[in-house]
């Protein structure tokens, strides 16, 4: 156990660290730390044993197990196809994963992923889920999507806080260099080639989902190699340049320049950019951010979701084709006892590391270890104020981002529904980019509620100074396995492709399969998991 102090300077720094406490505070702060459910996810990992009574067994053809957006666009795509004889399973009492939102009063704020960007023409199951939704209203002549005006992002998108002032953009432009400028030129000129870049099919090498895209030989080559080797192979050199880039690793990764794999780095310049002109396809967000899609797809699925359900044992057949022959057993929180299904067919949309806690004898049976795949621990706070605070430079945007903060600093869920004045709630991220994911675990469940909010406000006291006489509550959740780490070699290595076979009649169906925690990934493994489970049935 290390020191209070020591923990806050480790994760801000010392200039926030020496912020600790200090500031005016008007109103008695409220607030709650929230989080996943350890105690119940502990007892799956010690290997829970239960069985249930004879009269607590359902035979259903199909279970879904994981509620998160893999599970959740698998039962939108059984639907879509006019199967409904299924159910999902989940542990939470609320849908969603890490796309789940809140809501306080009148205000709604994501709880961490709170934006897509338009999808490329490629990815058509996500357009029609868009199409579906009212959030995609045309398709043009050239097959791309043409999102609703009152969806895109409002302007102004986003800005950064460099040497005390805003300024518009996410790259500290304020007091740098002409060499600093040059080299974010180069930088930029290089990945708007890898953008454009196409193999012999015609396939993007950059793409998302990335099974749209091309495994050519140039391309998965940058995996063997940290993006912070091949900029660094590049020439360039601007501490500037590095950070922005840094940025981004850490936005999408939860990992910094010298662990984030070389081909993931440039993926998420390269990957949301249509044209050579275009920086990125425009952005998609609603006040509860990916919560907006996750409340979709949950009314749609209203009559097969279970939630408040563990599952702790899947049980594969002896025989393949014997009718029912998989067996689930859960644990019920409500009812406190366990309840069993005998299905045809499982969708496993849960992250590979649970699957051998499980999934009976399943190292044994496929050969397969989950080792390789590694997560990162998030921390995600939601900030409600009673007014906004003073500003100084650019105004208030929806991303707003603090230069040489280790936080990733905020989004205002206020911005979208163009309430630019009054209360808002600013919801703030921080990544634990150590390099032990287990040290990172650690410190997350190491600090009180009070502790972790002296912190949030700490960091937005850098840009802020009068915060703390605004602020009314501070609610923190705490994510131990937030995203799959696209280190060097995991993305195009042999684990993270084998992880994706079905294990007999077990489906797999998580976004830690494309090795990129994104919606658009989780989407199209939970349709491709789907997809497959209704030909083995049609077979």
């Amino acid at each position: 156990m290390i020191s209070r102090r020591d923990l806050f300077h480790s994760l801000l720094g010392i200039s926030a660290a020496s912020m600790i406490g200090c500031g005016p505070r008007v109103i008695p702060l409220q607030g709650e730390l929230l989080g996943p459910d350890i105690g119940l996810g502990h007892r799956l990992r010690d290997r829970l044993s239960l069985v249930p009574a004879h009269a607590d067994w359902q035979e259903i053809p199909v279970i879904i197990v994981g509620g998160g957006i893999a599970g959740l666009s698998a039962g939108w795509r059984l639907q879509q196809a006019g199967f409904h004889d299924f159910v999902l399973l989940e542990l939470e009492d609320q849908f969603g994963g890490t796309s789940r939102s809140g809501i306080t009063g009148s205000f709604q704020y994501p709880w961490a992923a709170h934006y897509i960007t338009t999808p490329m023409k490629e990815n058509m199951p996500l357009i029609q889920l868009l199409q579906e939704m009212g959030v995609v209203e045309d398709i043009s002549a050239d097959g791309v999507p043409v999102v609703a005006e009152h969806y895109l992002c409002r302007e102004p998108e986003e800005r950064i806080f460099c040497d005390g002032v805003w300024n518009e953009g996410l790259y500290p432009g304020h007091g740098a260099s002409r060499d600093d400028l040059q080299q974010k030129s180069e930088f930029d000129a290089s990945m708007s080639t890898w953008a454009q870049k196409r193999d012999a099919q015609g396939r993007r090498f950059f793409s998302l989902p990335i099974a749209t895209g091309s495994d050519d030989s140039e391309a998965i080559a940058l995996d063997n190699e940290s993006m912070l080797s091949w900029m660094n192979r590049q020439g360039w050199t601007s501490p500037r340049l590095f950070w922005y880039v840094e940025y981004g690793c850490r936005d999408d990764y939860g990992l910094p320049l010298d662990r984030t794999s070389a081909w993931a780095g440039i993926l998420y310049f390269a990957a949301r950019m249509r044209t050579a002109s275009k920086d990125s396809q425009d952005v998609i967000t609603w006040p509860s951010g990916n919560g907006h899609i996750v409340q979709h797809l949950t009314s749609r699925l209203s009559d097969q979701l279970r939630s408040g359900q563990l599952v702790c044992q899947i049980v594969p057949p002896h025989n393949q084709d014997e009718p029912f022959g998989t067996t689930v057993v859960a644990y019920n929180k409500q009812r406190q006892q366990p309840i069993g299904f005998r299905a045809d067919r499982v969708i496993f949309a849960l992250p590979q590391f649970l699957a051998p806690h499980v999934i009976q004898d399943f190292s044994v049976r496929t050969g397969r270890s989950t080792a390789d795949f590694q997560y990162s621990s998030w921390l995600v706070a939601n900030v409600h104020l009673r007014g906004r605070p003073q500003e100084n430079g650019f105004p208030l945007c929806w991303d707003n981002i603090l230069y040489g903060s280790k936080s990733l600093g905020y989004v205002v869920s206020t911005h979208q529904s163009g309430n630019d004045y009054g209360p808002s709630v600013f919801t703030w991220y921080y990544p634990f980019t150590d390099i032990s994911p287990m040290q990172s675990r650690e410190k997350l469940l190491q600090l009180r509620w009070a502790d972790w909010a002296d912190l949030v406000l700490a960091d937005l006291s850098l840009a802020h100074p009068d915060i703390r006489s605004l602020v009314t509550r501070v609610d923190i959740m705490r994510w131990g396995h937030a995203m799959i780490q696209p280190y060097p070699g995991f993305v195009w290595g042999p684990a993270r492709k084998a992880a994706a076979i079905p294990d007999g009649t077990i489906h797999f169906a998580n976004t830690d399969l494309s090795g990129i925690a994104l919606l658009e990934e989780a989407f199209y493994h939970g349709v491709r998991a789907a997809d497959e489970v209704l030909l083995a049935r049609a077979s």
